[in-house]
């Protein structure tokens, strides 16, 4: 054989050999050689928080990993979700984002990253209603007396977790279409705008039920109304904004787990098994089920599809509503 030939034959069977430990090295030691970082896009205290610490112990049994939760909010998850999307795509960095994720491409100028190219969808947990609330110390009980003040021009402000979240558009546009004039109090996260509601600082809050729930069941606030088309089976004594006076209005709020497109498919895909499974849990499902959560648990494809119209979806709102920061 020429020795050119026998050179071609021995690299090739060098690669024959060396490409499996690589691909070994990859992804078959995951997650074996460090901890792994979940970072919650919101400070903690809210629900991406909590949903995340939900899970944090039960992925870290099934991936037999330590699972460590970091809080770095701000912007309305930006700041956070940057932080996933530049990360090295090893398979150690995840994040949680809320449903700030399918709004920010439209709502911020020169966002720091591609929501589609730089990040992929690993599993979108599920979805719940928005409540709004009023503080007890506003005085507050009912919708329709809301209504009935502000008709009469009784100024109120409400709380949300950050300009265009969720809670703020499907509030702004009930305000809108009702005619009434709320003002608008962007936070940096549910935490501190329950701290807040719960002190009577601002007399209306926006949230995810998750977010709500408990506080309303402990009399600190008092549950208005819900965004979603029917009423929650969690509190199904509550009125949705539809029975409020604003028929065909729907706009639940979701979670998900994200990670860097760089990240190996079969990373990804190991992954969303281990959140699917860890929802599955009695534990965790009877958690998330007891504030309102109802599991979905997408796997990739169809998880990165949903964020996608999304994306869409509040495009398009933003846009026609001049929502601006």
């Amino acid at each position: 054989m020429p020795t050119l030939m026998k050179k071609i034959v021995s690299v090739l069977f060098a690669l024959c050999v060396i490409t499996p430990a690589i691909a070994q090295s990859d992804v078959g030691n995951w997650p074996s050689q460090r901890p792994i970082k979940i970072i919650a896009v919101f400070p903690p205290g809210g629900s991406v928080d909590q949903v995340a610490r939900i899970l944090a112990p039960v992925l870290q049994a099934e991936l037999k990993q330590n699972v460590i939760v970091e809080n770095i909010g701000g912007a309305s998850g930006v700041i956070g979700t940057t932080a996933v999307a530049r990360a090295t795509g090893d398979g150690y960095t995840f994040g949680l984002v809320f449903d700030t994720h399918g709004v920010n491409p439209s709502l911020k100028d020169n966002l720091p990253y591609d929501t589609l190219k730089d990040l992929v969808t690993v599993n979108m947990i599920g979805t719940s209603p928005m409540v709004l609330a009023a503080s007890k110390k506003s005085g507050i009980t009912s919708m329709k007396q809301l209504m009935a003040d502000s008709k009469a021009k009784k100024p109120f402000t409400y709380g949300s977790i950050g300009i265009g979240s969720l809670g703020h558009l499907a509030i702004a546009d009930f305000a809108k279409k009702t005619d009434v004039d709320w003002v608008h109090a962007p936070y940096r996260g549910g935490g501190p705008m329950i701290q807040d509601g719960l002190a009577g600082q601002v007399p209306l809050v926006v949230g995810s039920m998750f977010l709500i729930k408990p506080h309303a069941d402990s009399g600190g606030l008092i549950p208005l109304a819900v965004t979603t088309a029917k009423r929650s089976p969690d509190m199904p004594k509550v009125p949705t904004l539809a029975e409020s006076g604003y028929p065909g209005f729907e706009a639940p709020a979701w979670w998900a787990v994200i990670a860097p497109s760089k990240t190996p498919p079969a990373v990804v895909n190991a992954m969303y098994r281990a959140v699917d499974k860890a929802l599955k849990t009695p534990a965790v499902a009877e958690k998330l089920k007891t504030q309102g959560i109802q599991v979905q648990s997408l796997n990739p494809e169809a998880a990165n599809a949903f964020v996608a119209k999304q994306i869409g979806i509040w495009g398009k709102f933003v846009i026609q509503n001049n929502i601006k920061e």
